[in-house]
Order: structure tokens, then sequence, then C-alpha cells
């Protein structure tokens, strides 16, 4: 039993590490991104099943370091960091039936209008550019067109999976019904 608990606690610091190490990466490349009041707001919208767009947007950075260091991917680190934070920025709440477009049109409209809010109040790179734009492919047609943009869209889509089903850390598990 001692050494169960051991190996646990082994496995949590070893999460909290990483979690660490991810976040002073953050902060290092994205500070202003972090601090905006724009993206603090996002805090007030859901993405996925229970999940404000803004903890999205930081498990999809997260991850997307995680795939580049993973797979050794080189890459730019500081742009593959902010095109994730800023990739969902559109700021309203896309469940909103009141809202035009209301949900269906949403994954094909919102890289273009989290472009267009990320382009207002940052210097955007072409690669960021590229991921924002980009990371809803295919249904945005014209593939990524740099590493960096291959990665968080891989990595959005693997978060954004977890969201749904409710498999991500914090909250409960799904019960997920396999159809047979």
């Amino acid at each position: 039993m001692k050494e169960k608990s051991a190996r646990s606690l082994e496995k949590m610091k070893a999460r909290y590490e990483k979690k660490k190490q991810i976040y002073m990466l953050l902060r290092e490349h994205a500070s202003d991104i972090l601090e905006s009041e724009n993206f603090r707001s996002t805090r007030n919208y859901i993405q996925h099943g229970n999940m404000p767009v803004h903890r999205h947007c930081i498990d999809v950075a997260g991850k997307s370091i995680a795939i580049s260091k993973l797979l050794r991917i080189p890459c730019s680190e500081r742009e593959l960091i902010r095109g994730a934070l800023l990739h969902d920025y559109f700021l309203y709440d896309w469940h909103d039936k009141n809202r035009e477009n209301y949900q269906f049109f949403h994954g094909f409209y919102h890289p273009g209008i989290a472009l267009r809010n990320a382009s207002r109040e940052y210097e955007l790179t072409l690669r960021e550019k590229d991921i924002i734009k980009k990371h809803m492919w295919p249904l945005t047609v014209v593939p990524p067109l740099c590493r960096e943009a291959w990665i968080v869209t891989t990595a959005d889509k693997y978060c954004s999976l977890l969201e749904t089903l409710k498999l991500h850390r914090g909250t409960s598990k799904a019960k997920v019904r396999v159809i047979q």
C-alpha cells in the first residue's frame, strides 16, 4: 500500500512540474495576452462541454508544447504558444441562440473572427496568423502552411475531443456509451 501511494505521489509531482514548466513558458512568451482584459473575458464563454474558452486555449497551448517536444518537431515556441492562446479569440458565446449564425456555422467562421480580434490587439507574425486562421482545418479548406499551425490544429482537436466527452482532468468522467 505504501509503495502504491509513493508512486501516486511521484506521478503527482511529475505532473505538477510539467504544468509549472508550461506556465513558465506561457508567461515568458505571452504574458501580454494572459493579462489582457479581453483574453480574461474568455473565462465567461463556454467552449465544449463545460470548459471555458480561456481554459481551453491554455490547454491547447500546453498540449501544443507537449506535442512539439514529444515528436521533436523544430518550431518557434513563442509563435506556437501565442497562436494557440489566440486560436479561439472570437470573444462571444457561440451557444447563444439569439446570435446570427448560431452554432452550426461557428466552426466555419470563428477562425476569421478570432484573427480579426487578435490582429486588432496584437502585432501578429505570419505563423501566428496561419495558426489562428487554419486551426479548424479541414473546415477552413486551405490547410495550415507551417508546422506550428499543424501542431495547434492537432492539439485543438485532441483537447476538444476530451472536453466534448468530458474526459479532461477536473470534471467527472463521462459515461461513454459504445454503439454496437
